[in-house]
């Protein structure tokens, strides 16, 4: 173990290292009809991803939760030509956003402000000029590079008060990609919520709200896997089993199919900074946080800070903790790095092995 830094503790594992977000599922289903206390199971498909609920109660939000994806579609979806965020970004001055649109605004701007723009809700034209995992890597010019820059960052928009969206530059490009699924579980849990629901779980492509305990009264189980190199990600072998409850879960990064340079891994992210794939250590990064749209941000703003930028920031907000799983250039194996008060909330698959 390292010595201590400030608030928070450096927790070393040399032989494992990696974190996969997975819902340790729970078996028990009960008939809801008949039993009061049983849990409801939904499952669907929303914003190229899956989602899985559950929670306690009788009644079938279903259509209620389809509805509320519709109308998150409406508001925050690239793939929707009719969304809010699609007008905003052909650059149709009449639209006024909504809340859903508002709050993501107002959050990417503060969450950029805090990481001094590792989150930046406008680096999507530099994403989709690499290409998904990097695929047009050899056709990138640092001219090309340039030239995008000159219209990413996210001081160059601006909410007025009555709802429209200023863009210092017409080809500034708005993309919630990084923040939407986080929202989306925060929006889900709180209508649940208002349905006096306190014990449930919403996960979406992998981020997480969750309260209360689960179907066999105890608090939810999330999954940490062994580090192992599978870019098909076929094999989900738990190291540790991370418990929580009332709050939230995001995750950022694969540790499963990473790029290499000059012999050290990097994960697949844009800093928004240089135009470039981020070269810090951080392959994963998983945040908990008191609501998923907050975890979710930082999840990605920690990918492109590196672990002692982003240790900063946590040493200063006691609401967050975090689980990297990071290169170490010193050796061809994994790290981990946590925050101190997850210690008491990971329950060991292989206690022996554990550093």
């Amino acid at each position: 173990m390292r010595p201590r830094t400030a608030k928070l503790l450096i927790y070393i594992v040399a032989a494992i290292c990696v974190l996969g977000i997975a819902m340790h599922r729970q078996s028990a289903q009960r008939d809801a009809s008949n039993d009061p206390g049983a849990f409801i199971q939904l499952e669907g498909s929303v914003f190229h991803t899956v989602y899985h609920i559950q929670y306690e109660g009788r009644d079938d939000y279903h259509d209620d939760i389809k509805r509320l994806f519709r109308e998150f579609d409406g508001s925050l979806s690239m793939f929707n030509d009719t969304s809010i965020i699609s007008r905003i970004n052909r650059g149709d001055t009449s639209v006024i956003v909504n809340d859903y649109v508002r709050t993501v605004i107002d959050k990417s701007l503060q969450v950029s402000q805090l990481t001094q723009g590792a989150f930046d809700i406008t680096v999507a034209p530099l994403v989709n000029l690499w290409g998904f995992g990097f695929k047009n890597a050899e056709g990138v010019t640092q001219q090309t590079v340039d030239s995008i820059l000159q219209f990413v960052g996210y001081d160059k928009i601006h909410l007025t008060p009555d709802g429209h969206v200023i863009k210092d530059d017409p080809r500034i490009v708005l993309d919630a990609s990084s923040i939407a699924k986080g929202y989306m579980c925060d929006v889900v849990a709180d209508y649940l919520r208002s349905r006096d629901v306190s014990n449930f779980m919403v996960e979406i492509g992998g981020e997480i709200t969750c309260g209360g305990n689960n179907a066999r009264g105890k608090h939810w189980s999330v999954g940490i896997n062994e580090p192992i190199e599978d870019s098909l990600q076929t094999s989900n072998v738990l190291r540790d089993i991370m418990v929580i409850t009332d709050c939230s879960i995001a995750t950022s990064g694969n540790y499963r199919n990473f790029y290499y340079k000059d012999g050290r891994r990097y994960a697949h992210i844009i800093d928004p900074h240089t135009g470039y794939p981020a070269q810090y250590d951080i392959l994963s990064s998983t945040v908990i946080a008191p609501n998923c749209i907050t975890a979710d941000a930082l999840a990605t703003s920690f990918m492109v800070l590196g672990s002692q930028r982003s240790l900063r920031i946590l040493e200063a907000d006691t609401t967050l903790m975090a689980y990297f799983i990071c290169s170490d250039p010193e050796a061809d194996q994994y790290k981990v790095i946590y925050s101190p008060k997850l210690k008491n909330m990971l329950s060991s698959q292989n206690k022996s092995n554990r550093k």
